[in-house]
């Protein structure tokens, strides 16, 4: 391995004992990970045995373009490169039994978690708010993640988390009775199938015999336990992280868990990655210094030998608007002098708020852009709507799915007649598409919505049917077709382009769906609808599209969405007391993860990094006093270069109007 360091290359070849690689931003993680996958294949372990985990189908799916460089398609056979998520679905897909569930278990987005939630209020005795039903779904998941079950979350609630932890239990129960899981159930229920049937984990375990996780400082309780299972008493592992760049503690993320791995296991081997391959000296520096004011379980330093670099400069604005149309104005002026192309810089800040300025200043100077984290794929009514109806025909049970889609298109089934539904599904503990066929339901309802019911019904199964029997993609088109979605569209779309764009995500979805049935990913076979419907919903086609999107567009995104990426140039926006520390964060005294924030847009930066931060600025139609950010007074004051410090250079001042003019010129012709 002469590519690799001799850091890298010590985490690759330890094989025989627990392994912990601290892996600094920009220091080569996934390169270790990826060849130490070839290099356990070359030592005769079978690729088959073999699983990595990480956090994104991005992730996962350039992990797996790596390996098949390495090897070849004999040696990758049955390789499994995925999501935690993705594991813990195709874990309860082959041990659904063993939790009483049917097969085509259906997955509960937030939307449907959210819709179950407020049923369960409207129609529940207890004393639930319905209008923090957004906490009380916001709990149930902080419980979910700290692998806290129901009757434990009901024994040890605090007086006022006693609601949430009834409806937690409530809000579980009904999952049963429809056959669903939400996405934190696709790790908690894996869990605790391993804990109560040690023959299922065994065979689990003789299946993956090495275990390899990326962003480990990214796990929660849960994940540790299913991680702790799966490697055994023998712990064959290998996993990486950086706690200094562990900043989703709001998402139930425990940078702990690095330290907890030296007590669950006396023999793991710590490697650190400390050299880095993206980042100027300079720029190393001020993120070394910056870090080292959070506590360590394990001291790291991140160093570089691609030489010193550029100050890092500091800008100040009297205002936001200021500071929008000034850092346009730098990138412009950067640009002509350099060469640089735009897809070479990125704006980072904390909130998304924060990109409305810089979008207009964007837009006025004809500099063209992309914002990370726009409307997903999945986020559209009409994706939402196809969707659940094929949810609703590989599981009848699925609530959510048929009260999306029960009156869409029109049926005349109105709110009352669903009310009056779901009040008899209620109380008979069934799922509503079960209770529209009972005899019960006749006392309930007129004769017409009950027949407009048992029409709908009696459509779904004779559908679902021949979606299961005949050629699937020619029997999604009919049914398409036999509901008049298009005509739908049309119907309720603003204009017609509205209506072209919203036909042409329902074409772009049926021909996902049909290469992942083609794909192969797991089997050699093409996918069943129930095993398509599931893996739908944890893909994230946005960020298949994302990367050719960003070509030669300067980047805007939050620093949390800037986590794995670098750009040659960036400016962290807003660094200012409130916003970075955010003003919760200050409150609840949780500065250390908001310090790891501001280092990980630090180490964004390859070449140049640019702090900029207002005197005023405008909250909630108010202008209000700033203070620049404490970070800034940790930072080493001889490596930064405060431009309003300065005299006006002359001989700049011209530079800048030449490229002004020289932009504006390009903007006209």
């Amino acid at each position: 391995m002469p590519k690799l360091n001799p850091k890298q290359s010590r985490a690759v070849k330890t094989i025989d004992r627990p392994l912990l690689v601290l892996a600094g931003a920009g220091s080569g993680k996934t390169r270790v990970i990826t060849e130490k996958i070839a290099y356990l294949v070359k030592q005769g372990l079978a690729a088959r045995n073999i699983a990595a985990l990480t956090f994104t189908n991005k992730a996962a799916r350039e992990m797996k373009e790596r390996v098949s460089k390495l090897l070849d398609d004999k040696q990758l056979r049955g390789l499994r490169v995925s999501t935690f998520h993705s594991l813990g679905l195709d874990i309860l897909r082959k041990e659904h039994k063993t939790l009483q569930y049917k097969a085509g278990i259906s997955l509960f987005d937030e939307q449907d978690k959210i819709t179950l939630l407020k049923n369960l209020i409207t129609h529940s005795e207890a004393n639930y708010d319905i209008d923090i039903v957004d906490d009380y779904s916001r709990k149930i998941g902080q419980w979910k993640n700290a692998f806290i079950t129901p009757e434990q979350a009901k024994s040890h609630a605090s007086i006022e988390d006693n609601e949430a932890a009834h409806l937690y239990a409530d809000y579980t129960r009904s999952l049963k009775a429809y056959n669903a899981v939400d996405f934190d159930d696709l790790i908690l229920l894996p869990v605790l199938i391993f804990q109560q049937f040690p023959e299922v984990l065994a065979k689990w375990q003789n299946k993956i015999r090495y275990l390899l996780v990326d962003e480990y400082q990214d796990t929660n309780i849960t994940q540790y336990q299913l991680v702790k299972l799966l490697v055994g008493k023998l712990g064959k592992f290998t996993v990486v992280g950086d706690d200094d760049q562990s900043i989703y503690a709001w998402r139930g993320a425990q940078p702990e868990n690095l330290a907890q791995l030296e007590k669950d296991y006396p023999r793991l081997t710590v490697v650190k990655l400390e050299q880095n391959y993206r980042s100027y000296g300079r720029i190393l520096k001020v993120a070394n210094q910056l870090i080292a004011n959070n506590p360590h379980a394990f001291e790291k330093k991140l160093w570089s030998d691609m030489g010193y670099g550029e100050p890092l400069r500091v800008l100040t604005h009297k205002n936001d608007a200021a500071e929008a149309k000034q850092i346009i104005s730098e990138i412009v002026h950067h640009k002509f002098k350099t060469g640089a192309d735009y897809g070479d810089y990125a704006i980072l800040y904390r909130g998304n708020h924060q990109s409305r300025l810089f979008e207009h200043s964007l837009r006025e100077h004809d500099v063209p852009y992309f914002i990370t984290g726009s409307t997903s794929f999945f986020a559209y009514a009409e994706i939402k709507d196809i969707l659940s109806y094929l949810k609703l025909f590989v599981n009848p049970d699925d609530d959510a799915a048929f009260l999306r889609i029960v009156n869409t298109p029109r049926r005349e089934i109105g709110p009352t007649t669903l009310e009056k539904l779901g009040a008899y599904a209620n109380e008979r503990h069934i799922s509503l598409f079960s209770a529209c066929s009972e005899m019960g339901l006749r006392q309930k309802l007129p004769d017409g919505a009950l027949a407009r019911l048992q029409k709908f019904c009696q459509w779904t199964h004779k559908t679902a049917n021949a979606l299961q029997t005949g050629d699937t993609f020619a029997e999604m088109d009919n049914f398409i077709q036999q509901i008049n979605y298009h005509q739908w569209l049309q119907e309720n779309s603003n204009n017609q382009q509205a209506a072209e764009r919203k036909i042409k995500n329902v074409t772009d979805l049926l021909e996902w769906l049909q290469r992942i049935a083609q794909s192969g990913e797991d089997s050699e076979q093409e996918k069943t609808l129930d095993e398509i419907v599931s893996k739908i919903q944890l893909m994230d086609i946005l960020d298949r599209n994302q990367d050719e999107q960003a070509d030669n567009q300067v980047s805007l995104m939050t620093l949390h969405a800037a986590k794995g990426l670098e750009f040659p140039h960036v400016f962290l926006i807003g660094i200012e007391e409130n916003i970075l520390p955010h003003q919760n964060s200050i409150e609840t005294d949780n500065i250390e993860e908001e310090r790891r924030l501001a280092y990980v847009g630090i180490t964004r930066a390859q070449h140049t990094c640019t702090f900029s931060y207002c005197t005023h600025r405008k909250r909630f139609g108010d202008i209000s006093e700033s203070e620049p950010s404490r970070f800034l007074a940790e930072l080493p004051e001889e490596d930064l270069e405060w431009p309003s410090k300065k005299p006006v250079n002359e001989a700049e001042k011209k530079e800048r109007g030449k490229a002004n003019l020289a932009h504006l010129k390009s903007m006209l012709s």
